[in-house]
Order: C-alpha cells, then structure tokens, then sequence
C-alpha cells in the first residue's frame, strides 16, 4: 500500500479540526505539557498502516474524532465533508466510528452502550473489517497511554480521574470491546496485543 495525496489532504483536514487541541490530562496537571491531540490521531494512523491496512482505513484513523471533536461544525457537516473529499468508504468507516455526532453529547453510558452494540450488529462485510480494524486500532493507542502515564510515579492511578467515568467503567467497556473485536476478528496479532493491554490495565 502507498500513501497518496490523499492522506496529505487527511492530514490537513485532522489538523485544521485537532490542531489547537490537546489530550486529557490528570487533575492538577501543567496545561503547558499537554500531548497534542494529534499525536493520538497519527498513533492511530500508524497501528493501521503496520496492520497492513488501506489507504481509506489510514485516513479514516486521521479523521476518526473529527465528526465528534470539531469546535465549528456540528458531526452531519464534518461527515458530509470526510465524505466528498475520500469517498464514501472512508465516510462509513468515520460515522461507525464515531459513537455520536450530536451537540451536547449524550450521557457517557448511552454513548458507550450504542457503540458497542452497534459494533456487534455489523453486517458481515469487507467494510466489517476495515471499521474493526481502525477501532481495535483507536482504543490500542488509548490503552497504551493510560499504561504510559500510569507508570510516571507522579500519575499512578490518578491517571483515570482524567475521565468523566470510573475506572471500573472505563475497564468494562474496554472489556467488553476485546469481546467484539475476538468474536468478529478472531485472535489476531492485533487482538491479542488488545487483550494484553486490557489484562494490564485491570491490575
């Protein structure tokens, strides 16, 4: 697989969303050494093109939070965009990743409940697989930052009050998504490094 123009007008377009923005931090952190948020973006992006992934799953990765986290533009209008500029592939890929694209959110647990089951209600498709694949991909990169940050003796297990939910809440719907990714993707390399990251993150 070769990257082509494309993923350069990705880039652009996950910048001009992202580009201001940083990922959660731990209570009482300095705001001056926040991660940009785009280092998750290009993390993702990279598990994809490791996993051998196509050129739309690698710019459906870029542009994964963009119908969610945009600041300017409602979640309709950002897909519609994704959509006209890469296709209608990557478009799909987006909106199944995306667990809502109306303005206030709704409740963490409603969202949460949604997209797991609508990942389990996936049709058996080529599409199946791609949307699986940048989804396992997403919460590897999130799982391998919450260890990171928890092994800084100045985080620990202060590393979940950054979240708008309980670590037991958290772990659950990582759980229950290792479940999904097994049933419908089988133990891949992928799935496995999933599995561990998950057993690690319980301890």
């Amino acid at each position: 697989m070769e990257l082509s123009e494309r993923f350069t007008k990705a880039f652009e377009m996950a910048f001009k969303i992202h580009g201001t923005q940083t990922r959660k931090q731990s209570k009482g952190a300095d705001p001056a050494e926040a991660i940009p948020f785009m280092g998750h973006l290009l993390g993702v992006a990279s598990i994809v093109i490791d996993d051998e992934g196509s050129e739309d799953e690698v710019i459906a990765a870029l542009l994964h939070d963009g119908p969610e986290d945009s600041e300017d533009k409602d979640g309709a209008q950002v897909l519609d965009e994704i959509g006209e500029q890469f296709g209608e592939q990557v478009r799909a890929i987006v909106k199944a990743l995306s667990d809502t694209i109306v303005k206030p959110k709704p409740k963490w647990e409603t969202r949460k409940e949604q997209y797991l089951q609508d990942l389990r209600d996936l049709p058996e498709n080529s599409l199946r697989r791609k949307i699986l694949r940048v989804s396992l991909a997403d919460k590897i990169h999130n799982a391998r930052s919450i260890l990171l940050d928890r092994a800084d003796p100045e985080v620990g297990e202060s590393v979940w009050d950054r979240f708008s939910r309980s670590k037991e809440k958290s772990l659950w719907y990582y759980a229950s998504l290792a479940e999904i990714y097994e049933k419908h993707l089988g133990k891949t390399p992928l799935v496995l490094e999933y599995r561990r990251l998950v057993e690690e993150l319980s301890r």
